[in-house]
């Protein structure tokens, strides 16, 4: 019988006896795994977390008690305790379930996560207004080990040791970020685990000096004194203990009386508490076993063995800025590569074998990242930070104030930017143009292919100023590349197309649904001018002013947000010129957040494929010829 189909919302599991929760922990990893192998999305994480799941809502009254998940890719499982076990299928499909998670969905989403080492944070915050209105339920974060590498997480934890209130902190060390996590701090964690058999031992001393009539308690009184000294013998001094939380665990992540004592335990403790737990990344499935970072995030597949079902062979954008990478290394000694807990999903790995030590992995601490290439540009090196572009937002303050204030030749290479598919509205790289282009002295650039990537990741090595060049997430164009690396004018964009009828400027990956959308307006009537902008900062406003001198109209197209971005700067450059009789019209994102759903879908959705920019372009620049042979509509 199943316990699984009886269960709707965690009132509905609390009612189970423990014995029952280890049956039900296994249909929930077996419904997890087929929901995965159908809809693709995150298997490692939330294999390992299973027990961890069942027993927090077990031990704990959510909604009533707070639970904070961090990033939120590891909460399939929390997602069909809480009733939404009906809608897996859809997960993260356009209108479907949130692979991450979602106020909207649910009360028991508390806080939402898509970039990790928040969730401390946000429960210290939950914790405090708790007292502040004299409420008693527990608050709950529970982090991984990945992402306590981030400051944040020592930033919370500091205050909250501080403050002293009422927090529960479960780390779930499973050695694992979206990549083997790295640091000091892993290692730190390692060592912790060794320190077991100093548990142990002092656990069984104590209950040997019990058992002596008359003079146990006194001998125990006695040796508690010698505790400290005996435990650095055997373990490092406690990193947690020192910022004011207990420390609990290890505790075995899988074992569910392990987790529900600790549990009791830290709810009786009036202070912050850190709970070590240790899980194994992909539990239960030996292809996630055997390779935690193949199926972190991973395409449906076939449940009995593992293999795709639509990997693909397609080049991506990643693959090509990888190879282009080590290139660049081979002729520039002084390049170094770094990445945030990230070699495999920014194309580094391979650079990271052949150049070991030109290559950095910070771990899951952009800030850091940025300020640590700083330090290398000020002595000559020349650092290339691979990142996505929703996660460079993390180290603004680090681009303004450690890069751009000393104007040093830092290149960002930003992975997927523009729309993504299938993750969350926090993983969209739609903000970069904005928050890059208001800095003195970044140069920020975008390829229209693969080709001119490759191009512009020399140009940008070259540079004696910051820049970055940004890139979409996905397969190439499938263009021929040209054998020898060029560095581009910068500045200068380049003209695909004229036309008599008007000019449409495009950005990155714009480029190509525009020249097809253009092209069908020209068997209605209308030419065109089309320019490949190649840099959002600087403009070619020498082009812009040769085209708009005598007014016109202007178009332009970027996969990125209205509010700051390219549009925004050709309108900004034409004021600025003084060029008058110009009407403008801007193609890009709205001024809200964008839903998840495949690329393809949501470039549809807001009509930045190559129909809804003709039908856009055909409206603006409506001509008597195409007047006279009768609009169409969008079907």
């Amino acid at each position: 019988m199943s316990l699984l189909s009886d269960v709707h919302a965690p009132r509905d599991l609390r009612r189970l006896a423990p014995a029952q929760l280890p049956k039900l922990a296994e249909e929930l990893r077996e419904e997890v795994l087929a929901i995965v192998a159908r809809t693709g999305g995150y298997l490692s994480s939330n294999l390992g977390v299973v027990e961890l799941t069942v027993a927090l809502h077990y031990a704990f009254e959510t909604p009533h008690d707070r639970l904070v998940w961090d990033v939120g890719h590891q909460t399939y499982s929390h997602k069909i305790l809480t009733g939404r076990r009906e809608r897996m299928e859809t997960l993260r499909a356009y209108g479907g379930l949130s692979g991450f998670l979602s106020r909207s969905e649910s009360e028991y989403d508390v806080v939402e996560a898509g970039h990790a080492s928040t969730s401390i944070s946000a429960a210290l915050g939950l914790a405090i207004a708790r007292d502040l209105k004299g409420e008693t339920h527990h608050v709950v974060a529970v982090i991984g080990d990945g992402a306590m590498t981030a400051g944040m997480a020592f930033e919370a934890m500091n205050q909250a040791g501080h403050l002293g209130k009422r927090l529960i902190v479960v780390l779930n060390d499973n050695s694992m970020a979206t990549t083997p996590s790295v640091g000091a701090l892993t290692r730190y964690l390692k060592e912790v685990m060794a320190g077991r058999h100093y548990a142990k031992l002092k656990d069984d001393i104590r209950r040997i000096l019990l058992r002596l009539p008359g003079v146990g308690e006194q001998v125990l009184e006695v040796a508690k004194g010698f505790e400290e000294g005996v435990r650095q013998a055997f373990t490092p001094g406690s990193l947690f203990e020192e910022l004011g939380f207990r420390f609990l665990g290890p505790v075995n992540g899988h074992a569910m009386p392990a987790l529900l004592a600790a549990f009791e335990e830290a709810k009786g403790i009036d202070g912050p508490v850190l709970i070590h737990v240790v899980t194994q990344a992909g539990k239960g499935y030996r292809p996630a076993e055997d390779r935690p970072v193949a199926y972190h995030g991973t395409v449906p597949f076939e449940p009995k063995d593992g293999v795709r079902r639509a990997a693909g062979t397609a080049v991506t954008y990643t693959e090509i800025f990888g190879k282009t990478a080590l290139r660049l290394a081979e002729r520039d000694s002084r390049l170094v590569a770094i990445t945030a807990a990230m070699p495999e999903g920014t194309g580094l790995a391979a650079f990271a074998e052949r150049y070991p030590k030109r290559f950095l992995n910070t771990g899951i601490a952009e800030q850091h990242s940025v300020t640590l290439a700083a330090g290398l540009a000020l002595e000559g090196q020349r650092p290339l930070v691979a990142v996505y572009s929703t996660y460079l937002q993390r180290g603004f303050d680090q681009i303004f104030h450690d890069v751009c204030l000393m104007d040093l030749p830092v290149v960002f290479a930003l992975d997927r930017s523009g729309l993504i598919d299938a993750d969350a509205p926090s993983h969209h790289g739609l903000f970069d143009i904005t928050y890059l282009r208001a800095l003195p002295n970044m140069v920020v650039m975008a390829p229209m292919d693969e080709n001119e990537l490759q191009h512009m990741l020399a140009t940008a090595c070259e540079l004696p100023h910051p820049a970055a060049v940004r890139f979409p997430g996905g397969s190439v164009l499938g263009v021929p590349l040209d054998a020898d690396l060029r560095v581009l004018p910068v500045g200068k964009a380049e003209v695909l197309r004229r036309g008599r009828d008007g000019v449409v400027w495009a950005l990155g990956a714009t480029v190509r649904p525009t020249l097809t959308a253009v092209e069908r307006l020209a068997r209605d009537g209308a030419e065109l001018t089309v320019v490949n902008a190649r840099f959002a900062k600087p403009l070619d406003r020498d082009l812009l002013a040769g085209q708009l001198a005598e007014g016109g109209r202007i178009a332009t197209v970027e996969e990125h947000a209205l509010a700051g971005g390219f549009g925004s700067a050709v309108l900004e450059a034409v004021t600025e010129m003084g060029l008058e009789g110009v009407e403008a019209l801007c193609l890009g994102i709205p001024d809200r957040f964008v839903p998840h759903g495949s690329q393809r879908v949501l470039r549809r959705a807001l009509g930045l494929d190559a129909e809804g920019i003709y039908f856009r372009l055909r409206q603006f620049f409506s001509t008597g010829a195409l007047q006279a042979r009768g609009g169409g509509k969008r079907g």
